[in-house]
């Protein structure tokens, strides 16, 4: 099953979020509504903003409040992507040049910071301090894995516990932060919260270990991104970490020489040596498990077309290509 057939009983609100966030991005500067449209056209899974409405409408929420919430949540996302992109150095991103190549440092970096506080004047809007209170702690969390993952690149003693610390505030929170407001629109009770929130954080963890081996494996023109991207970056990943520590001496020395200095030159034989260790598979069943964990978290959750869109996103995110 394709996502967007997983994601058709909220096509319609999906469609009502693009709108938002088109109509949301317009400003008196130019180049800020230039950058805006050059990322939004971009596409991309659109799964954060898509999180915050299956979880409203499982829930029977029925109110547009999730649509606004879906938007803000998505303008932070890229906001994050924007400046990822800047501090990684990137050049791709969904198949084409990332805003920063396009535009530079300067243009990417302000306008993330235009999309971050547009997102903050979103969040105000319903009046709400417990939107508030999730997405100030999302958003501080984030900024905190971004910081972690800054301090593990280039350091091949990076360990698997630290790794998993890193995905979980920089992926992860924002996955849990669209859950959670999703049952806050649908005024549920800290129960049903604690369960879609645990949902989201199985979910995000499973979602970066399936796009950290997709950084070896994936094909660069369904995936939008050159495979060894990480390595070149030296981000050492639970693929790399898994096979320093099970690999041979030898593998174990090429692998902290390509983290520590991003030697994409020797992709090839890093690749070799993961395959061989077999990390691939390793790095799969541990985002299996948590998608898993994920579908188990919904199980008071009453059934529902958007329950079982929640369950087939879970399956599907194990087996994507992109």
């Amino acid at each position: 099953m394709d996502l967007k057939t997983i994601l058709a009983p909220i096509a319609d609100d999906m469609r009502q979020v693009d709108d938002t966030i088109h109509a949301r991005l317009r400003s008196e500067v130019a180049l800020i509504n230039e950058i805006g449209h050059y990322i939004t056209s971009a596409g991309g899974k659109r799964l954060r903003p898509a999180l915050v409405l299956l979880a409203a409408r499982a829930c029977g929420c029925t109110s547009a409040e999730p649509v606004l919430h879906a938007a803000m949540i998505e303008f932070i996302h890229t906001s994050t992507l924007l400046h990822d992109d800047v501090v990684d150095e990137s050049g791709l991103r969904r198949g084409r040049k990332t805003a920063n190549a396009v535009f530079g440092n300067a243009g990417a970096v302000l306008s993330g910071d235009f999309l971050y506080s547009r997102a903050f004047q979103m969040m105000v809007e319903p009046g709400r301090t417990e939107v508030m209170s999730v997405m100030a702690n999302a958003t501080n969390a984030i900024a905190e894995g971004e910081v972690l993952q800054l301090l593990n690149c280039g350091d091949p003693d990076t360990d698997e516990a630290r790794y998993m610390r890193v995905i979980e505030l920089k992926t992860a929170r924002l996955f849990e932060a669209g859950c959670r407001l999703g049952a806050l629109a649908a005024e549920q009770g800290d129960a049903i919260q604690q369960r879609l929130h645990d949902y989201g954080h199985h979910l995000g963890l499973a979602f970066q270990l399936v796009d950290d081996v997709l950084d070896y494996t994936a094909d660069s023109e369904v995936s939008g991104k050159n495979v060894g991207t990480d390595l070149a970056e030296g981000k050492p990943t639970l693929p790399l970490i898994h096979a320093m520590k099970h690999g041979s001496a030898q593998q174990a020395a090429l692998i902290r020489d390509a983290i520590t200095h991003g030697r994409v030159d020797q992709l090839e034989a890093v690749m070799k040596a993961v395959e061989s260790t077999g990390a691939i598979p390793y790095t799969r069943a541990l985002a299996e498990r948590h998608s898993l964990k994920a579908v188990e978290s919904l199980g008071e959750i009453p059934d529902s077309p958007h329950k079982k869109a929640m369950i087939e996103l879970a399956r599907f995110n194990t087996n994507r290509a992109a």
